[in-house]
């Protein structure tokens, strides 16, 4: 992976931001809720949403530099709402 293209740049803040919302699903919001510590939420939650508008605007950056139609947009969009999304995506980027 590089990070000299828009898709390298997408996969790599794609990949990041897909472990940081698996990180705050899985480890950071059971924390909060069955052991009453909210500290790692706020700071994986921090750091989520930081490279969620990073992977946003890497989205925005592939769709004008190779012209992404709408329903690629949307799938990118939709892959970072669910969890593993973003590595399902991936697979499919490192095909096309």
């Amino acid at each position: 992976m590089t990070m000299r293209t828009p898709i390298g740049r997408l996969r790599v803040v794609g990949l990041l931001e897909g472990i940081s919302f698996l990180l705050l699903l899985g480890i950071a919001m059971p924390l909060k809720y069955m052991l009453d510590l909210p500290q790692m939420v706020s700071v994986v939650g921090m750091a989520h949403g930081v490279l969620f508008v990073a992977y946003l605007l890497a989205v925005v950056h592939v769709t004008f530099v190779h012209r992404w139609s709408l329903f690629k947009v949307i799938g990118a969009v939709i892959a970072s709402f669910l969890p593993f999304g973003t590595f399902v995506l991936d697979t499919r980027l490192k095909r096309w």
